[in-house]
């Protein structure tokens, strides 16, 4: 079992967004503890929200020697931008706003940061000012009371559903939108086309797009990819897909007819190497079956990794890298337990898609999230190590299972598509691939969902 007391870590909090049932220009609206009223403030939109935000750090580093200054737990630090959670910028009542933003101290540290607003566009000030999270770890969630407002709840007192699983069965419409940049030159992009499987039913309920598409096949993991030829005429323009999903809670099953032993050999980024191997024999050494043997893997995987979003080379499910930074965001901590266990001959698989709120109905979805399965005892048993890492008391339940709420974009790594990016192999494919006149190009993207009630 995990230790409850890890070197140098503190517990951290989770930004986790306070929203109603109505979804207001792109940011669902929330309400605090205090009562505010949730009627929307005509004329402002979450981009004057990112606006007051951003104004005010940018002026306190002004005044602060190009630092943000903030005390925490008795200590004064310094910090720098590293985002704005634009899918959590609410109004929470006439001239009452909230943000939630990401900031690194100078030890490279994440600190998630409530911020409350008052005031109407360009005249914002901040109010209050909470840390909710270090390196992705809850210090408090927000629980909504029958009477419509929101309250903490500390992280020992948490639910399930308020750490973010829904066991059982789950059923929502997931929103995939895509805003394009500037083309001026021939476009291609490819976006995952989830499919239906054992766990999941997944319907196409529209694709509104500015040109046509096709469908392409990815036939070593059985992919199905959106394909677009693109061109000045679909500059800046919108993309939307719309999906209604039903999802049922996943355990440990028996193997599917995908061969096991093809999830031995590496891939580009996760490589069969000797620093993994040794690392390997030493944390599972004394231990006997492969059920147990991964477990420890696991465990060091937890308490080995950092989970944060901060400086160079994360993100990338580089098996490598994680073992060096000893820290990333989900497809670093996932690959490298993929490596570890490959290297001892435990067959791992790599899965990616997105967690779907579980404490509220709608709003917004904070980015991708991946998650493996490893095979033992005759079955493939799913894994979700970064959400054990942020959520400790869910450390066993996450050895085994895969809650309701999320839903499977794509499997596998370098995905090979014809036609195919000129980059090469795609690592691994959630978020919109684009390349104008063959060069990779980021296109905004933003993820939400509407849960079916009753």
């Amino acid at each position: 079992m995990r230790s409850s007391v890890r070197k140098g870590r503190k517990a951290g909090l989770v930004c986790v967004a306070l929203f109603s049932t109505a979804i207001l220009a792109g940011c669902t609206t929330w309400r605090q503890s205090r009562s505010i009223a949730s009627q929307p403030v005509p004329h402002v939109v979450t981009a004057d929200i990112q606006a007051g935000i951003e104004n005010h750090i940018e002026q306190r580093e002004q005044e602060n020697g190009g630092y943000f200054p903030l005390t925490y737990d008795g200590e004064e630090m310094l910090l720098k931008l590293v985002r704005v959670h634009t899918e959590y910028l609410a109004n929470l009542g006439p001239r009452r706003h909230f943000a939630c933003v990401d900031l690194a101290d100078t030890k490279g540290d994440v600190y998630d940061v409530d911020f409350f607003l008052a005031g109407d566009p360009g005249a914002m000030t901040v109010t209050e000012t909470t840390v909710h999270k270090k390196n992705g770890k809850p210090f408090y969630y927000w629980e909504q009371k029958p009477d419509g407002t929101w309250h903490h709840v500390p992280a020992d007192e948490a639910s399930q559903k308020l750490m973010g699983i829904v066991e059982d069965r789950d059923e929502f419409v997931f929103r995939y939108r895509v805003k394009l940049p500037e083309i001026e030159e021939p476009a291609r992009m490819w976006i995952p086309l989830p499919a239906t499987d054992a766990f999941q039913k997944v319907e196409v309920v529209a694709i509104d797009a500015p040109a046509e598409h096709r469908v392409l096949e990815e036939k070593e993991y059985g992919n199905r990819v959106l394909f677009w030829e693109l061109g000045p005429s679909e500059s800046k323009r919108p993309l939307e897909i719309r999906y209604r999903v039903q999802r049922i809670e996943k355990a440990a099953y028996a193997g599917d007819e995908d061969d096991p032993a093809r999830y031995l050999a590496p891939e580009r980024l996760v490589p069969d190497d000797l620093r993994l191997y040794r690392i390997a024999e030493k944390v599972v050494a004394g231990k006997t079956g492969d059920l147990e043997r991964a477990r420890a893997l696991y465990d060091h995987t937890i308490d080995t990794m950092s989970y944060m979003k901060y400086g160079d080379g994360w993100g990338q499910g580089d098996a490598m890298y994680a073992c060096d930074a000893r820290s990333g965001n989900c497809t670093d901590f996932h690959a490298y337990f993929v490596g570890l266990a490959r290297a001892i001959g435990i067959p791992a698989r790599f899965a990616i898609g997105a967690a779907i709120p579980a404490n509220r109905n709608e709003g917004g979805v904070d980015g991708y999230h991946c998650w493996v399965e490893f095979y033992a005892e005759g079955k493939w048993w799913p894994v979700d190590i970064s959400e054990a890492d942020k959520y400790s008391s869910l450390s066993t339940y996450y050895f085994g299972h895969h809650p309701a709420n999320r839903v499977e974009l794509s499997r596998g790594r370098d995905l090979v598509v014809d036609p195919g990016p000129a980059a090469g192999p795609i690592n691994f494919l959630a978020y919109p691939v684009l390349e104008i006149d063959g060069k990779p190009v980021k296109a905004q993207v933003d993820f939400s969902f509407e849960r079916k009630k009753g």
